[in-house]
């Protein structure tokens, strides 16, 4: 069955003892997840389509290595010499939070034991149905910073871009506000797709409404090094053609959402 073309249900599989995390990767010395070195664990499973995806062999979900966060837990810990005061654990994706109930036992026991803890998401599965919100509400309070992608402002432009709104992220950004939740907000910029003045004005008008949360402002430049992926898995590549940002206009995303303004991670994790 291609990558496409399965079913997304639920990610995360909940056995007797304790719930069962799938795991794509493991990054031991991760430098850009989060504050400090940190140890990154890139969970399998995503249900938006980015054409600008550079892992679409993430997509799948359900599948990938299975580990406990006991398990997980004592593999990241071997390396705890390396993070200093400001590294820690770092749950990116894929998407993260298709397996909440995997990361809140995750982060639960990792802040248990004295361990910084990152949650990196795009927000998709952000929900304030129950039992899910239940269960994010909780995670928060064992979260110490959220890296959180902005990929389109306007919703009928971020639906084109992934395939799904964008209305549930700014809602999930609403509730880290009103629960002073730091995050880190993170921007790709992609000509002909994310790269249009106007619209970066905008994102960075928006920032400046959560200001009070906001860590970290950053532009990620899209670049092409995922294109063999879509290859060797025989899906057609969507922005073929498309070459990375220029560095004059990275330099421009940086000015018009005032990433230069956001300097509190130089504080981490004393805020």
């Amino acid at each position: 069955m291609k990558i496409y073309e399965q079913d997304l249900s639920a990610a995360t599989a909940v056995t007797d003892k304790a719930p069962i995390g799938y795991v794509h990767s493991i990054e031991t010395f991760g430098s850009v997840d989060g504050p400090g070195i940190r140890y990154v664990a890139f969970l399998q499973g995503c249900r938006m389509r980015c054409q600008f995806c550079h892992n679409p062999d993430t997509w799948n979900i359900g599948t990938g290595d299975e580990v406990t966060a006991d398990e997980m837990l004592a593999d990241a810990k071997r390396y705890r010499a390396f993070w200093g005061t400001q590294g820690g654990i770092t749950t990116s994706g894929g998407e993260a939070l298709l397996q909440i109930d995997f990361i809140l036992d995750l982060f639960k026991k990792a802040k248990a034991d004295g361990i910084t803890t990152c949650l990196d998401t795009c927000g998709q599965p952000f929900t304030r149905k129950q039992p899910w919100f239940g269960k994010f509400e909780e995670l928060m309070k064992y979260t110490d910073i959220s890296m959180v992608d902005i990929k389109q402002i306007n919703p009928r432009e971020h639906k084109r871009l992934t395939g799904w709104s964008n209305e549930n992220i700014f809602d999930m950004l609403d509730y880290m506000l009103e629960h002073d939740k730091h995050v880190w907000i993170r921007h790709v910029l992609v000509p002909q797709r994310t790269d249009y003045d106007y619209e970066l004005i905008q994102i960075g008008n928006y920032i400046k409404t959560i200001a009070p949360i906001v860590d970290k402002v950053e532009i990620l430049p899209y670049h092409t090094m995922g294109v063999p992926k879509y290859e060797e898995l025989g899906i057609k590549y969507p922005l073929d053609g498309i070459e990375p940002p220029t560095t004059l206009r990275v330099k421009n995303a940086e000015r018009l959402l005032h990433t230069s303004d956001y300097t509190n991670y130089k504080n981490f994790p004393n805020y």
